[in-house]
C-alpha cells in the first residue's frame, strides 16, 4: 500500500513544482522568420529579443515573473505566420508577441491577434493606413520615414525621384503616398519614374516597378534607372526588401552607378543589411530611419556594448556572433518589449486589453535612438535620422528631427 502511495505522492510534488514554476514564469512570444529571403534581415530581431528578456530577467524579470520566450519561426512565408500566431495564442498562451517584418506577414496575423484578444508589438517601418485595437506599432510611420527622407532630398536639388520596391503592400502602399506627397511638394508627374497603372477611370492605382521577394535579375531595371538618372538631379527611392537587395546593389555598384550621379535612399536597408553588401562600393548612399548604430550618447553606448556581450556568451543554436551590428528594427524591437513591461507595471496586469489602455495613456522609455513615448493611436512620438553610409556599412548622420509624432493615416494632409 506504501509503495503505491509513494508514486503518487511523488507525482503530486511534482506537478505543484511544475505549477509553481509556471507561476513564476510569462511566456512571451517571439514570431519572424528565421529562414527564408526575409531571414536576412529577421533573425536579428529574435536574437535582440533574446537579450532583452535575459536582460529584464536579471533584473527581477516583470511583476515578478521571468520571461520565458517562445520563438516560433514564420519562415519568410505568409499563411505560415497566422498560423504560427494561432498557436503561440492558443497552445502556449503567450501574454504577448513581439515579432513580423513584412507587412503582408502583420496583415496575416492581424485577423488572428483581433479574434483572439492577443497582443502584437511590430517594429518594423511600414505604409500606415491601419490602426487594429490588438497592435501595437513601434515601427516607423511613413511620416517618421518616406516623407522626410524626400524633403532631405529636394532640399538637396534632387528634382526626379525613381520609386523601385518589392511586390506587396508596403513598398506598393509607401509609393502611392509617396506620390501624392511628391505632387504636393510640385513635382511634375513626368519626373517620377518607375512607371504607373491606371484603373478604367485613369486614376494611377500603381506607382513604381516591383520585383518578387528573392529576385536576382536587375539588369533591365538598372539599365532603366541609369538612364532615368543621366540629368545629374535624380535619386532612387528604394522599398526593396529582404535579401534581393543584394543582387539589386550589385548590379547597381557593376553599371557604374554611384552616390554622387545617382544615391538611392533605401527605406530596408540598415546597417544589419549592409553586411550582405558591398559596403565600400555603396559609399554615401542614404537612410532613413530612428536610430543608426553612431548615435553618440549614453544609452546607445550601453546598448551596443551589453548586445555584443550577450552575444559573446549565447548559446542559442546557430547564432552568428563575428561582425554583428545594430540597427533601427532592433531598437524598435528593444523598445517595445520595454514599453510593454512599463505597460504591465503600469496596469500591474498582463492581460493585453488593460496593458495597451496602459499604452495608450502615455509611457516613456529613454531608448538607445532617444526617448520614445507611446501614443493613443498605437504608434510612438520618437527621432527621425537622415544617415549616409560609410565604407564600414556604419551611417553618418547627415540631419536629425526630434521628437516627430507617429502619423498613421496620411491621406488629405499633403496641402
Amino acid at each position: 500500500m506504501i509503495s503505491k502511495l509513494i508514486p503518487a505522492a511523488l507525482a503530486a510534488i511534482t506537478l505543484s513544482g511544475a505549477s509553481a514554476i509556471a507561476e513564476e514564469t510569462v511566456k512571451v512570444g517571439v514570431l519572424h522568420s528565421l529562414s527564408g529571403t526575409m531571414a536576412i534581415s529577421e533573425t536579428s530581431l529574435r536574437d535582440v529579443l533574446l537579450f532583452t528578456f535575459d536582460e529584464i530577467n536579471a533584473k527581477g524579470g516583470v511583476l515578478g515573473k521571468k520571461i520565458e520566450p517562445v520563438v516560433a519561426d514564420g519562415a519568410s512565408n505568409w499563411p505560415l505566420f497566422a498560423e504560427k500566431a494561432k498557436q503561440l495564442l492558443d497552445k502556449d498562451k503567450v501574454s504577448v508577441t513581439f515579432g513580423c517584418w513584412t507587412s503582408v506577414s502583420r496583415k496575416s496575423v492581424l485577423p488572428v491577434f483581433e479574434e483572439k484578444k492577443g497582443l502584437l508589438f511590430y517594429p518594423v517601418q511600414y505604409e500606415g493606413e491601419e490602426m487594429s485595437p490588438n497592435i501595437f506599432y513601434t515601427a516607423e510611420a511613413v511620416n517618421q520615414q518616406a516623407t522626410p527622407a524626400v524633403d532631405y532630398l529636394l532640399a538637396e536639388g534632387k528634382k526626379k525621384f525613381y520609386l523601385l520596391g518589392s511586390d506587396y503592400v508596403y513598398p506598393q502602399t509607401t509609393n502611392l503616398v509617396l506620390l501624392e506627397y511628391l505632387l504636393s511638394k510640385g513635382v511634375p508627374i513626368e519626373n517620377i519614374g518607375g512607371g504607373f497603372t491606371k484603373d478604367g477611370s485613369g486614376k494611377i492605382i500603381s506607382a513604381g516597378k516591383y520585383t518578387p521577394f528573392g529576385h536576382t535579375d536587375y539588369q533591365q531595371i538598372v539599365s532603366e534607372i541609369k538612364q532615368f538618372c543621366a540629368s545629374g538631379d535624380a535619386a532612387i527611392i528604394s522599398t526593396l526588401n529582404g535579401d534581393t537587395n543584394v543582387p539589386f546593389f550589385k548590379e547597381y555598384a557593376a553599371a557604374g552607378l554611384t552616390a554622387e550621379t545617382a544615391p538611392v535612399v533605401s527605406f530596408s536597408i540598415s546597417e544589419d543589411e549592409f553586411r550582405g553588401l558591398p559596403a565600400k562600393q555603396l559609399v554615401g548612399q542614404l537612410g532613413c530611419w530612428t536610430y543608426f548604430q553612431s548615435i553618440k550618447s549614453p544609452a546607445n553606448a550601453k546598448f551596443t556594448k551589453d548586445f555584443q556581450a550577450w552575444l559573446a556568451k549565447s548559446d542559442v543554436p546557430g547564432i552568428v556572433k563575428e561582425g554583428r551590428v545594430t540597427c533601427s528594427p532592433m531598437v524598435l524591437s528593444y523598445n517595445g518589449v520595454y514599453l510593454w513591461k512599463a505597460a504591465v507595471e503600469k496596469a500591474k496586469s498582463f492581460d493585453p486589453e488593460k496593458v495597451m489602455a496602459a499604452l495608450e495613456s502615455g509611457i516613456t522609455f529613454d531608448g538607445p535612438g532617444g526617448t520614445v513615448t507611446s501614443q493613443k493611436n498605437h504608434h510612438l512620438t520618437k527621432n527621425v535620422f537622415i544617415g549616409e553610409s560609410k565604407a564600414d556599412g556604419q551611417f553618418k548622420i547627415l540631419k536629425e528631427f526630434k521628437n516627430v509624432v507617429g502619423e498613421p493615416f496620411l491621406k488629405g494632409t499633403f496641402k
